[in-house]
């Protein structure tokens, strides 16, 4: 049984491991250092801090996925809109973690009042991702060509967006 809660304190190590594991072997995330338990402790803290969803998947008492919504931008205007962000465990895709975790996403950004979810996915041929948000009906709004450098090879970055006062 898949259970999605708030992530908790005791859950950083299993969400530094998965983010851990995305840094060094894929291209979802760009940062090339995968930080260490301290810096996702800080992270987790500010978004908790400021009223946003920091959701841990958990199947028989083992996380095996996590998911944040983070401020889209940092400058006022833009304080209803959020960037979403979904890691699953290299052993557990495609066995709902993903879904269960995005659907409890917006749930909470909608219940929050806000307006817009905006995914930044890393590579245009992250199908899985791109699928992953069209089902829940984000739109493709651009791709930006070969912004990112990492694993040898250039990078896009797709933009979708959701619009959260729509049902």
């Amino acid at each position: 049984m898949l259970i999605v809660r708030d992530a908790a304190a005791a859950d950083i190590a299993a969400i530094t491991a998965i983010y851990r594991h995305h840094v060094v072997h894929g291209v979802a995330s760009f940062e090339t250092d995968p930080p260490g338990e301290t810096e996702m402790t800080r992270r987790h803290a500010g978004l908790v801090s400021a009223d946003l969803p920091y959701l841990v998947a958990e199947r028989e008492g083992l996380v095996i996925g996590y998911a944040y919504a983070g401020p889209y931008r940092t400058r006022p205007a833009y304080r209803n809109s959020v960037e979403n962000s979904v890691y699953v465990h290299a052993d557990h895709h495609g066995l709902g973690a993903g879904k269960a975790l995005m659907a409890e996403l917006i749930v909470r950004c909608r219940a929050a009042g806000r307006r817009q979810m905006i995914a930044i996915i890393g590579d245009s041929a992250n199908t899985a991702s791109i699928r992953l948000h069209e089902t829940f009906g984000f739109r493709n709004v651009g791709t930006l060509t070969d912004v990112g450098f990492k694993h040898g090879r250039w990078l896009d970055s797709v933009i979708m967006q959701l619009d959260l006062l729509e049902t």
